[in-house]
């Protein structure tokens, strides 16, 4: 168990889950750096709204949001955030991210982050029968208004029963063993 989810766990015992959550992210260390801010997480986690205001820590050489800052404000949110809905029966692991650029931000960004009843059905479905699945997320990042898009970032996310991924890992690490 992480330092964070550590914290978490304890934390749940004086805080509702969905405000932990919400100020967890905003005074960690590794999302701080972001410069953006989680706004709203529903009492369920299942929306979570997220604003990254634009400011001197984070224009680059063209006074734009730098990418790395848009990036980083919704990196780790996907994964988090399903981890904490389906519980401690799966292992749930960023696999792979992509960033498309479509202009330049100039001014607050925000983006949202949802996942559905039907999708968390469709998830848990699926790795009963196939035991390891992977999904993919987008994310678009916008402007106030929801007009103008500045940027969609793809997460591919590996999901796994924990029981099998544990095996899993004890069979590569037996063959590994052998090998040497």
């Amino acid at each position: 168990m992480s330092f964070y989810q550590s914290l978490a766990t304890f934390g749940k015992k004086f805080i509702p889950e969905h405000t932990l959550f919400k100020y967890g992210f905003n005074f960690s260390p590794m999302y701080k750096r972001s410069t953006a801010r989680i706004t709203h997480v529903s009492p369920d986690l299942k929306n979570i709204q997220v604003k990254l205001p634009i400011s001197y820590k984070n224009r680059n050489y063209v006074n734009s949001i730098f990418g790395g800052s848009l990036f980083s404000a919704v990196d780790p949110i996907p994964m988090v955030q399903l981890i904490n809905i389906i519980g401690p029966d799966y292992v749930v692991w960023d696999k792979a991210a992509q960033i498309r650029f479509k202009r330049p931000a100039k001014e607050d960004v925000y983006a949202s982050f949802e996942y559905t009843i039907a999708e968390l059905e469709t998830i848990k479905s699926r790795v009963a029968e196939e035991r390891e699945i992977e999904i993919v997320k987008t994310t678009q990042l916008l402007n106030k208004a929801g007009t103008q898009l500045f940027c969609e970032v793809e997460k591919t996310i590996y999901i796994a029963d924990k029981k099998f991924f544990k095996e899993k890992q004890r069979l590569r690490a037996k063959r590994k063993k052998a090998e040497d």
